[in-house]
């Protein structure tokens, strides 16, 4: 292990509870879009478990360093160095079409702004019938699914008001508004969840 790795100990934790979910849902898909990969540990692992994915990672500059320690580590032929990308900047955005999309955790420390942001470049650049699964905590018609999200989203807003548990009835808005419909809610442990967002094929860049 490279000294000076980044590390999250939540990464090791959910990775095998969201692969059970991508490896069905992300089968038939060949260019996978990562978005905010933070330490890069979800990017080797599951550009691992699923070979037949180009796993492109991304994330904001500060953070691809340490990304690259871990892709260059792992030397996976199917995960190429992370790009930068900041959502509310569309000429960051790689060129898709992508077959799906990933993003966990990324939603709730999100402006409002940038999860709109995010959903529209998703919108843009995955193909017709694509899916984009989006991991997380998060509430629905303004209700936590447990005593701890409650805490968690009052913690998040305390320390920057524009951040926050996010409302699976708020982001179905959003994302119809990009061409993108709410197809599963998959529960997930530690109260967590992850959204299956497909795109209509009716949507045109």
């Amino acid at each position: 292990m490279l000294s000076g790795k980044p590390f999250a100990a939540a990464s090791e934790e959910n990775r095998t509870p969201i692969l059970t979910v991508l490896e069905t849902r992300f089968a038939t898909a060949s260019r996978v879009l990562e978005i905010g990969g933070g330490t890069g540990q979800h990017a080797v692992f599951f550009a691992e478990q699923l070979p037949h994915l180009h796993w492109q990672c991304t994330d904001r500059a500060q953070n691809l360093p340490g990304i690259q320690q871990w892709i260059a580590e792992a030397a996976l032929p199917n995960l190429p160095p992370p790009l930068q990308l900041d959502v509310t900047s569309e000429q960051d955005w790689p060129a898709g079409p992508f077959d799906a999309v990933f993003s966990a955790n990324t939603a709730h420390i999100m402006s409002l702004r940038e999860v709109k942001a995010m959903f529209v470049g998703v919108g843009r650049v995955l193909q017709a019938g694509g899916c984009f699964a989006l991991y997380g905590p998060f509430s629905r018609d303004g209700r936590h699914n447990s005593p701890s999200n409650a805490m968690f989203d009052l913690q998040l807003r305390a320390r920057d008001p524009e951040s926050g548990v996010r409302d699976i009835r708020d982001l179905e808005r959003i994302a119809a508004a990009a061409g993108l419909d709410l197809e599963e809610d998959c529960s997930m442990p530690v109260n967590n969840r992850t959204l299956i967002w497909r795109r209509r094929k009716g949507k045109h860049n």
